[in-house]
């Protein structure tokens, strides 16, 4: 059965506060995008399922003299998908597709030249996303009692967390490589 993961992304979004489909795309772009991704001709689409399913329901708004948007609230019937969804425990999602560890399967095929310069390439790339999470990490921990559960920001610290420990483990996983290279 296929599910519509996006609708409760979307959701979720909508529960924490009233948004218009371009902040939705805003939000899948900075707060979700270590671990979610969505993009505009994907988005739209939904937010009209959503309606059609009394599960969101919108106003329209004016911006400036003429702009019109739409302005999405969730429902009571939204909130209660919302909650069953948060609930369900769900099956463990197949592994994601990473070109550079596909690569590195095959990496005799390539001289050790190449191979360390594939393998260095990879440690820039993962240093400076987790330097920019670590800064992201600084900008959330000024808000009071992130880490506390209560807080309304918390599931954005935890993940953060879970995105730095990942690409820390990423690193030391290149690093290992490079050694096991160079002897």
């Amino acid at each position: 059965c296929y599910m519509r993961t996006l609708k409760y992304a979307i959701l979720g979004l909508i529960n924490r506060k009233s948004l218009t489909g371009y902040d939705i795309t805003k939000e899948f772009n900075s707060c979700l995008v270590d671990f979610w991704y969505a993009n505009h001709s994907q988005i739209y689409p939904e937010l009209k399922k959503l309606t059609d399913e009394c599960l969101i329901s919108y106003e329209i708004i004016i911006q400036g003299e003429k702009l019109e948007k739409k302005l999405y609230t969730i429902t009571e019937e939204g909130k209660v998908c919302l909650q069953k969804w948060l609930k369900k425990d769900e099956p463990l999602e197949h592994t994601p597709k990473d070109v550079f560890r596909l690569k590195a399967f095959f990496c005799d095929e390539i001289s050790n030249e190449d191979l360390i310069k594939q393998f260095q390439s990879a440690l820039n790339k993962h240093s400076k996303r987790l330097e920019y999470l670590g800064n992201t990490m600084e900008e959330l921990l000024k808000i009071n009692d992130i880490s506390k559960v209560s807080s309304p920001r918390f599931g954005d610290y935890i993940v953060l967390n879970g995105a730095i420990m990942r690409e820390k483990a990423y690193i030391d996983w290149v690093q290992d490589c490079i050694k096991k290279i160079l002897i």
